[in-house]
Protein backbone atom coordinates (compact mmCIF):
# COMPACT_ATOMS: atom_id res chain seq x y z
CA UNK A 1 0.00 0.00 0.00
CA UNK A 2 1.14 3.22 -1.10
CA UNK A 3 1.35 6.29 1.47
CA UNK A 4 2.75 9.46 1.97
CA UNK A 5 3.41 11.49 5.01
CA UNK A 6 3.85 14.88 4.81
CA UNK A 7 5.04 16.87 8.27
CA UNK A 8 6.49 20.26 8.98
CA UNK A 9 3.91 22.63 8.25
CA UNK A 10 3.04 25.37 10.91
CA UNK A 11 2.62 29.29 11.31
CA UNK A 12 5.20 31.21 10.69
CA UNK A 13 5.46 34.93 10.28
CA UNK A 14 5.97 36.56 6.75
CA UNK A 15 9.75 36.32 5.47
CA UNK A 16 10.22 33.08 7.91
CA UNK A 17 11.21 29.82 6.44
CA UNK A 18 9.66 26.05 6.77
CA UNK A 19 11.28 22.60 5.62
CA UNK A 20 8.38 20.57 4.61
CA UNK A 21 8.86 16.61 4.38
CA UNK A 22 6.88 13.53 2.45
CA UNK A 23 7.73 10.48 3.62
CA UNK A 24 7.25 7.44 1.12
CA UNK A 25 6.43 4.19 1.71
CA UNK A 26 4.85 1.10 -0.55
CA UNK A 27 6.50 2.34 -3.34
CA UNK A 28 10.34 2.60 -5.22
CA UNK A 29 11.28 6.14 -5.31
CA UNK A 30 13.93 5.03 -7.71
CA UNK A 31 11.44 5.29 -10.80
CA UNK A 32 9.39 7.79 -9.44
CA UNK A 33 8.49 11.82 -9.63
CA UNK A 34 7.67 13.51 -6.20
CA UNK A 35 5.35 16.74 -6.77
CA UNK A 36 4.57 19.69 -4.37
CA UNK A 37 1.27 21.31 -4.40
CA UNK A 38 -0.52 23.69 -2.65
CA UNK A 39 -4.49 25.36 -2.24
CA UNK A 40 -5.36 28.10 -0.95
CA UNK A 41 -9.00 28.43 0.43
CA UNK A 42 -11.10 28.93 -2.93
CA UNK A 43 -8.76 27.98 -5.01
CA UNK A 44 -7.42 25.23 -7.43
CA UNK A 45 -4.80 23.13 -6.42
CA UNK A 46 -1.81 24.61 -7.87
CA UNK A 47 1.50 22.57 -9.04
CA UNK A 48 4.64 24.22 -7.20
CA UNK A 49 7.56 21.82 -7.75
CA UNK A 50 8.25 18.31 -8.67
CA UNK A 51 12.01 16.22 -8.71
CA UNK A 52 11.62 13.49 -11.93
CA UNK A 53 14.02 10.79 -10.25
CA UNK A 54 14.48 9.20 -13.47
CA UNK A 55 17.25 11.65 -14.46
CA UNK A 56 17.46 14.10 -11.35
CA UNK A 57 15.65 16.55 -12.71
CA UNK A 58 13.56 19.74 -10.66
CA UNK A 59 11.55 22.06 -11.89
CA UNK A 60 9.18 24.71 -10.44
CA UNK A 61 6.70 27.14 -10.54
CA UNK A 62 7.10 30.68 -11.42
CA UNK A 63 5.59 31.51 -8.44
CA UNK A 64 7.90 30.08 -6.05
CA UNK A 65 11.21 30.37 -8.41
CA UNK A 66 14.72 31.21 -6.25
CA UNK A 67 12.47 30.94 -2.67
CA UNK A 68 11.54 27.06 -2.42
CA UNK A 69 13.74 24.43 -3.05
CA UNK A 70 13.16 20.47 -3.43
CA UNK A 71 15.44 17.78 -2.49
CA UNK A 72 15.38 14.75 -2.00
CA UNK A 73 17.00 11.90 0.78
CA UNK A 74 17.24 8.48 -1.13
CA UNK A 75 18.32 6.59 2.35
CA UNK A 76 15.05 7.73 4.09
CA UNK A 77 12.98 7.39 0.93
CA UNK A 78 11.70 11.04 1.52
CA UNK A 79 11.65 14.24 -0.61
CA UNK A 80 11.79 17.63 1.10
CA UNK A 81 10.37 21.14 0.44
CA UNK A 82 12.42 23.92 1.67
CA UNK A 83 10.06 27.21 1.62
CA UNK A 84 12.00 30.59 2.36
CA UNK A 85 10.91 34.45 2.33
CA UNK A 86 7.54 33.01 2.74
CA UNK A 87 4.39 35.55 2.03
CA UNK A 88 0.97 35.20 3.54
CA UNK A 89 -0.02 34.32 -0.45
CA UNK A 90 1.87 31.59 0.64
CA UNK A 91 -0.68 30.03 2.89
CA UNK A 92 -2.53 26.82 1.77
CA UNK A 93 -2.23 23.46 2.44
CA UNK A 94 1.03 21.93 1.12
CA UNK A 95 0.48 18.26 -0.39
CA UNK A 96 3.08 15.89 -2.00
CA UNK A 97 2.68 13.49 -4.57
CA UNK A 98 3.53 10.58 -6.10
CA UNK A 99 3.98 9.25 -10.54
CA UNK A 100 5.94 7.64 -12.63
CA UNK A 101 7.17 9.40 -15.55
CA UNK A 102 9.71 8.75 -18.23
CA UNK A 103 12.98 10.79 -18.17
CA UNK A 104 12.90 14.12 -19.44
CA UNK A 105 9.63 14.27 -18.72
CA UNK A 106 7.54 16.42 -16.03
CA UNK A 107 4.36 17.70 -15.28
CA UNK A 108 3.13 20.05 -12.31
CA UNK A 109 -0.67 19.02 -13.26
CA UNK A 110 -2.23 17.18 -10.51
CA UNK A 111 -4.16 15.13 -12.67
CA UNK A 112 -0.58 13.24 -13.45
CA UNK A 113 -0.06 11.99 -9.90
CA UNK A 114 -1.81 8.92 -8.89
CA UNK A 115 -0.37 8.81 -5.42
CA UNK A 116 -1.36 11.59 -2.65
CA UNK A 117 -0.28 12.93 0.85
CA UNK A 118 -3.13 13.95 3.30
CA UNK A 119 -1.56 17.95 3.38
CA UNK A 120 0.08 20.15 5.81
CA UNK A 121 -1.26 23.42 7.04
CA UNK A 122 1.37 26.31 6.41
CA UNK A 123 0.21 29.76 7.44
CA UNK A 124 2.09 32.77 6.97
CA UNK A 125 1.09 35.52 9.16
CA UNK A 126 1.87 38.38 11.67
Amino acid sequence: QVQLVESGGGLVQPGGSLRLSCAASGLSLDNAAIGWFRQAPEKEREGISCININDGAIYYADSVKGRFTISRDGAKSTVYLQLTSLAPEDTAVYYCAATYFSRNYHSLAPSEYFFWGQGAQVTVSS
